[in-house]
């Protein structure tokens, strides 16, 4: 059989995978969802006990995964986390945050927590990561999750549109960076979907009914919704994919 015509591999088995903030949401979906499919995982969040659950419920399912206390905002920490472990394959850039308020509203502080996290830790965890595969020698995925708010705007997510934005731009330089390396960065972008942080701002009916009206599928996303995403890019199914978005919005950014 020709190469172009032999199907798609989306196992992961041999690959090693770091997920931030994956104590619960979509971070603890895609660190269920890579094990799934082979890969062994480290699951990292600031609450050890969540992770520790985590990691235990899949090893249970027979997958191999442990569990780390860490704040990627300390990129000191981050850096020793990382330089004592054989270097990844997979980078699940998961941790995030955001706090809503009109533009007019946003204080300093506001600010520099949603950057601080959503952005900056995000650009340094991958950096410190991406550095031990070049010395390492190993090729691979970093994925950087975003949001369809990395494509629009919208009402009191000013900070958090700026930070998925940079995000979306930043992905592309740090794509082109590291091609020379066999190192692949892309963004997953979800519309909502149900997670304890998108819950927060659900359970406002009008809002949930604001949502749904420019989300032309009709619904609010599930985690599942997401995780087929993250496998595709972690495997060697997106081989030739870098510098790109995938927009899992049901068609809010359509219009």
């Amino acid at each position: 059989m020709e190469e172009n015509q032999v199907a798609p591999n989306f196992r992961l088995d041999g690959k090693r995978a770091l997920i931030t903030g994956a104590g619960r949401g979509l971070g603890l979906a895609a660190a269920h969802a890579l094990a799934h499919f082979g890969a062994e995982v480290v699951l990292a969040a600031r609450t050890l006990s969540e992770v520790e659950a985590a990691a235990a419920s899949i090893t249970r399912a027979g997958g191999r995964a442990e569990a780390i206390a860490l704040d990627i905002r300390d990129v000191s920490a981050v850096s020793e986390a990382v330089s004592h472990r054989p270097a990844f394959h997979v980078l699940v850039n998961n941790a995030g945050m955001n706090r809503t308020n009109p533009f007019l509203d946003v204080t300093q502080a506001d600010f520099d927590d949603i950057m601080g996290l959503n952005l900056r830790a995000s650009f340094f965890v991958a950096q410190i990561v991406a550095r031990r595969m070049v010395e390492q020698g190993v090729s691979g995925s970093i994925i950087n999750m975003s949001s369809q708010m990395g494509h629009v705007g919208a009402a009191t997510r000013s900070v958090y549109c700026a930070s998925k934005w940079a995000m979306e731009g930043m992905t592309k330089a740090v794509a082109i960076d590291l091609a020379p390396h066999k190192i692949r960065v892309n963004t997953v972008c979800p519309t909502f979907v149900e997670t304890p942080l998108a819950q927060n701002f659900l359970k406002n009916e009008a809002f949930k009914a604001e949502v749904l009206s420019k989300i032309k599928l009709g619904r609010i996303g599930h985690v599942g919704d997401i995780t087929g995403a993250v496998v595709f890019l972690a495997s060697d199914a997106s081989s030739l994919m870098t510098g790109s978005s995938m927009v899992i919005d049901g068609g809010w950014t359509a219009d």
